[in-house]
This record gives C-alpha cells, structure tokens and sequence, in this order.
C-alpha cells in the first residue's frame, strides 16, 4: 500500500492502474506539444511573407465570426494577454488588415474588426495553408483523422474549463 497526497491510501493494483494513467498522461502531453510545435513551424513558413501566425489566427477568427470584438475578448479568445493581443492588432492595424475604432457608447473602449485587405490576407494564407494540412490528412487517413476530432475537441473543452 501507499499514501496518497490526500492521505489515502492505494493498493498496489491502484497504484499501478494510477502510474499507467500517468504514463498514458504524460506519452498524450508530449505528442500533443511535438506536434503543436512541428506544426506551428512548418505552417509559419509556408505563410505569406511578413505573417505571423499570431495575425493569422486573429484574421481567420475576426473572418470567421464576421463580427467586431474587443481587444480584451480577442485575448480571451487566444488566452493570451492583453498586452500580447494588443502587440498584434497594432501590427494587424498598420498592415491595414484591421480596422480599430472607438466604442461609440464608452470612449475607454474600442472595437476591432477586419478589412477588405485583412479578408484578402486571410485568403492567400488559407489558400497556402491549405495544401500542407491537407497532405498531413492525406497521410494520416481522413477517417481516422476524422475519429480523433471528438477527443481532440473533448480535450481542449476540458482544458478550457480547468
């Protein structure tokens, strides 16, 4: 038997039930950051030049939702820090791939949306995005590539929540 931080108590059947979970933990965490990074590279070079992944991912959002948000919600959105998603929307602004504009209602406030030049670098990211993921799904197996969605999507709302 062994004791637990909570001061409980394992049998060697649990304990090792518990170490195998961990191992499967550990193996799960190291895959998912390998290929976070290996994919985070080779997308990052494939880009139009002068973006960033970073401005990728906030244009394909503000594309995506077809919306205006505010820096904070952006940040939120990327959990990342105002500071951080104010770097990028001051870079996204100067490339002319967003429009930044006042809140009306509350001058503290402003609102970000995307412009007609953002949609057309959304565009030509996409369209050289496309091939490099499409190939990895090719060489995986779209229907195993399919089948790992569910958890893959179970995961990051789990992660969300903690």
């Amino acid at each position: 038997m062994s004791t637990t931080r909570t001061g409980t108590t394992r049998t060697g059947t649990e304990k090792a039930g518990t170490e195998k979970t961990d191992d499967t933990a550990v193996a799960l965490f190291g895959e998912l950051f390998m290929a976070d990074q290996l994919a985070r590279n080779r997308i990052s070079k494939v880009l139009p030049k002068g973006m960033e992944l970073s401005h990728f991912s906030v244009l394909n959002h503000l594309a995506r939702i077809n919306d205006e948000r505010t820096p904070a919600q952006l940040a939120r959105s990327f959990h990342v820090t105002r500071g951080a998603m104010t770097n990028t929307l001051s870079r996204l602004a100067w490339a002319g791939h967003i429009h930044i504009r006042p809140d009306w209602e509350d001058a503290r406030q402003k609102f970000v949306a995307i412009s007609p030049s953002g949609r057309a670098a959304r565009e030509s990211a996409v369209a050289s995005v496309v091939p490099l993921i499409a190939e990895v799904v090719q060489s995986l197996g779209a229907d195993r590539v399919r089948a790992l969605l569910p958890v893959l999507r179970e995961l990051r709302i789990k992660l969300e929540e903690a």
